[in-house]
């Protein structure tokens, strides 16, 4: 990956020359990388880039390293989308490198989508992504729902913190580079999901849906949530290593 990136060639083009050498200052370049990867800074904050979705996001130790399960409420948005129905308005909780609304604004053509964060690193982030792959986003600097000025969404989907503050994993791999307030969300991991789920139908319109990411052994402990709140058709859907990774409901 950091041939590649050097190069400016794919791997194919990395594996069939071995014989081709590296200038002074891209020895230096890497040379660089290596210590930074050897220490266990992950490759996407090296680079500085990370796929979702099949384009390439900008990040920095600002923002959540986008991971493909991610992916899944994006799929899942997709499906609920009627045929010749509006284009739908879309709020995106805790938004960091923008990898959902931004992603979802340019598969759903017309969407209406906002994006929050309470971070300004991360917005500005998220607002690179965005003008760089040229998805029309509206964001709001925010601590979830308090500054979001509007009503009425299609779709409400988040991947909020929900690690608990104890967690060992917390100083394990590229998780102990990422910001903790990313991650970590009380005791059991649940506050902010919780709070979420709680504030969200305020704010969804009648028939509108909440889609949240959680952790592998969450998905019992958030549909308890979600049908506490008075959503329906509450469920839980598996990614692709067959977890439970996001669990949803529709207001009714």
């Amino acid at each position: 990956m950091f041939l590649c990136q050097l190069l400016g060639i794919g791997a194919a083009q990395v594996a069939a020359y071995p014989e081709r050498g590296l200038s002074a200052e891209q020895s230096a370049h890497y040379a660089a990388w290596l210590e930074r990867r050897a220490v266990g800074e992950p490759m996407a904050y090296i680079l500085g880039e990370r796929e979702f979705y099949g384009r390439r996001f900008q990040v920095s130790p600002a923002v959540l390293i986008p991971r493909p399960e991610t992916e899944l409420i994006v799929d899942l948005v997709r499906e609920r989308i009627r045929a010749g129905s509006v284009p739908p308005r879309i709020l995106d909780l805790g938004t960091g490198s923008g990898a959902l609304a931004v992603t979802l604004a340019l598969e759903l053509q017309g969407a209406e989508v906002t994006a929050v964060d309470l971070s300004p690193a991360a917005l500005a982030v998220a607002r690179g992504n965005a003008e760089r792959l040229g998805a029309a986003v509206r964001f709001i600097e925010s601590d979830w729902f308090s500054a979001v000025d509007a009503t009425g969404f299609d779709f409400i989907v988040s991947n909020p913190p929900y690690i608990a503050d104890e967690d060992p994993h917390l100083n394990d791999g590229d998780v102990r580079f990422e910001p903790r307030t990313a991650l970590a969300s009380g005791a059991a991991g649940l506050d902010d999901l919780r709070r979420i789920t709680l504030e969200a139908p305020a704010f969804l319109a009648p028939g509108g849906w909440l889609l949240m990411e959680h952790g592998y052994d969450q998905a019992a402990m958030v549909r308890d949530l979600l049908v506490s709140s008075g959503f329906q058709e509450v469920a839980s859907a598996l990614d692709l290593a067959g977890i439970e990774r996001t669990s949803y409901g529709c207001r009714p």
